[in-house]
This record gives structure tokens, C-alpha cells and sequence, in this order.
């Protein structure tokens, strides 16, 4: 098994089946009356946990104050984007399967800065780009109007 499709099964479809399993977690959290404060505070507790295993583990530097500003930011957006999940999911009671399709357009999103921001755009097929974009929004809309 070559390094590159290692790396897309470990960095790809295991957490595709990770964040897949924590989203049936919200919704039994929120089913059983946690508060977004609450839900995010023992997210945060689990993450520093997990925190502490990876750098056991596979310990690293922490290089430069930029490196731990953007990792910061990396929680605060993520802890922003699974609150308004939580908050959809208990004050609003969106279905979770509706959800889910539509907040997994972040894709596009990270797609699009990744191809600007890191000029990966050299290495890409724009052609498979937007046909992949355009099934990625044709889903969720037809998933979150289901």
C-alpha cells in the first residue's frame, strides 16, 4: 500500500467514520437535555484527553506562535460550527440526517481556500472540481429536503 493511499484512508476515511459517529453523539446528547455550553465543555475535556494521548504517542514541537494560533483558531471555528449543530439540533429539532448533509459542504469550502490559499490549484483538475462541487450541493439539497 503506497504512503499517499495510506495517508487518505487514515486522514480521510477514518474520520469521515469518526466525525460520522460523533454527529449520532450530539443528537443523543442533545436528546438527553445537554445544553450547547455543556456539550461543548465535555467535547473540550474528550479533545484535551485525546490531546494529551496523541502527544504521547507521536510527540512533536510545538514550532512558533502562528502554529498554535492557527490551531486555536482550527477549535474555536470547529467549536462554533458543532455548537450551531447542537443549537439546530435542540432549539430547532432539525433532523440530524438533514444536518448532516448540509454542514458537510464545508468541503467546499475548505476545497476552495485550500486551492487559493495554498495555490493547490496547480495540481488540480478544475473540470472534476466543479462536477464533485456541483454533486456536493446537489446532495445536500436533495438530502435536506427529503
Amino acid at each position: 500500500m503506497s504512503p499517499q493511499l495510506l495517508g487518505l484512508i487514515v486522514g480521510g476515511f477514518l474520520p469521515a467514520l469518526f466525525y460520522g459517529l460523533s454527529s449520532v453523539f450530539a443528537k443523543t446528547s442533545s436528546n438527553a437535555g445537554m445544553s450547547v455550553g455543556g456539550h461543548l465543555f465535555f467535547i473540550g475535556i474528550a479533545i484535551s484527553v485525546m490531546g494529551g494521548l496523541f502527544n504521547l504517542f507521536l510527540p512533536g514541537n510545538i514550532p512558533s506562535a502562528a502554529a498554535v494560533l492557527s490551531s486555536a483558531m482550527q477549535g474555536f471555528l470547529w467549536a462554533l460550527g458543532t455548537g450551531c449543530v447542537v443549537i439546530g439540533l435542540l432549539k430547532y429539532q432539525a433532523p440530524l440526517a438533514k444536518l448532516v448533509p448540509l454542514y458537510n459542504m464545508n468541503t467546499l469550502v475548505t476545497s476552495g481556500l485550500a486551492l487559493i490559499l495554498f495555490a493547490e490549484w496547480r495540481d488540480a483538475d478544475p473540470v472534476k472540481l466543479l462536477i464533485g462541487a456541483g454533486l456536493i450541493v446537489l446532495g445536500g439539497v436533495l438530502v435536506s429536503g427529503a
